[in-house]
């Protein structure tokens, strides 16, 4: 197999207001995760993804069934530490893609784009980037995602989290929408060097974008278009992205 696809969905959805899983929210009748699972099997990449859980984990289970491969994380320490969970459930793949069960608009064509981008480019790290106009209106759900920090050639640097970012930083409009695709060997011989120093004392996966700018290895980026990138913390970002 090429390709490793890995679904983080171990959100409690507490500012949801609501007592299911983040995950499985409902959107135009159906679940986030189910959303996302169509289209990835629609992407025709990889059969059996792995998912990765929570503490209400037994819900999302008992909708989804046992056709995929689970891996808990009991405690929710950061994008960094969910995907250190699947560990145990990594195999021989070339390349390794995260997604988001809260991010239910990602098209088939943007996945087959990161994929198809990061083998060309022959890059360790390949994600999707969101430019836009401002913060305003639909926009502002995007005010507390990570910006992308770019060198003086315009090379990604960093993605600075919105939690640690200056006021210079949080006026960049090109935001991260969290779609990664690491090659696998590199992803895991760094992974576990990931540390916790941050406002959040969480261990973020897009710290290794530092990582690989510092050791000079290829990073490729595709632009999506904004509306791809919505995810879903509260109920008025889900009654937002119902609306488009």
């Amino acid at each position: 197999m090429n390709t490793q696809i890995i679904i983080l969905a171990a959100g409690h959805g507490k500012r949801m207001q609501s007592e299911l899983p983040k995950a499985l929210t409902p959107l135009h009748g159906k679940p986030f995760i189910s959303h996302l699972l169509e289209t990835i099997k629609k992407s025709d990449i990889d059969p059996n993804p792995i998912i990765v859980v929570g503490q209400k984990r037994e819900q999302i289970i008992d909708v989804l069934g046992q056709a995929y491969r689970y891996a808990v994380q009991e405690e929710q320490l950061g994008t960094g530490h969910a995907v250190m969970m699947t560990e145990h459930l990594k195999g021989d793949s070339k390349q390794t893609l995260v997604l988001y069960a809260d991010h239910p608009l990602v098209s088939t064509d943007t996945i087959r784009n990161i994929i198809n981008t990061h083998e060309k480019e022959n890059a360790v790290l390949t994600m999707a980037t969101a430019q836009v106009t401002d913060f305003h209106e639909w926009r502002s759900t995007f005010i507390s995602c990570g910006r992308f920090v770019r060198d003086e050639e315009g090379n990604i640097s960093r993605i600075v989290e919105e939690k640690d970012a200056t006021e210079d930083e949080k006026a960049i409009t090109e935001v991260n929408p969290a779609y990664m695709c690491f090659d696998t060997n590199w992803l895991w011989d760094h992974l576990h060097s990931l540390k916790n120093e941050n406002n959040q004392k969480e261990y973020y996966l897009t710290d290794l974008v530092s990582l690989a700018f510092a050791e000079k290895q290829k990073i490729a980026s595709v632009a999506i278009d904004p509306r791809e990138a919505l995810g879903v913390n509260t109920k008025e970002q889900l009654e937002l992205i119902e609306r488009i």
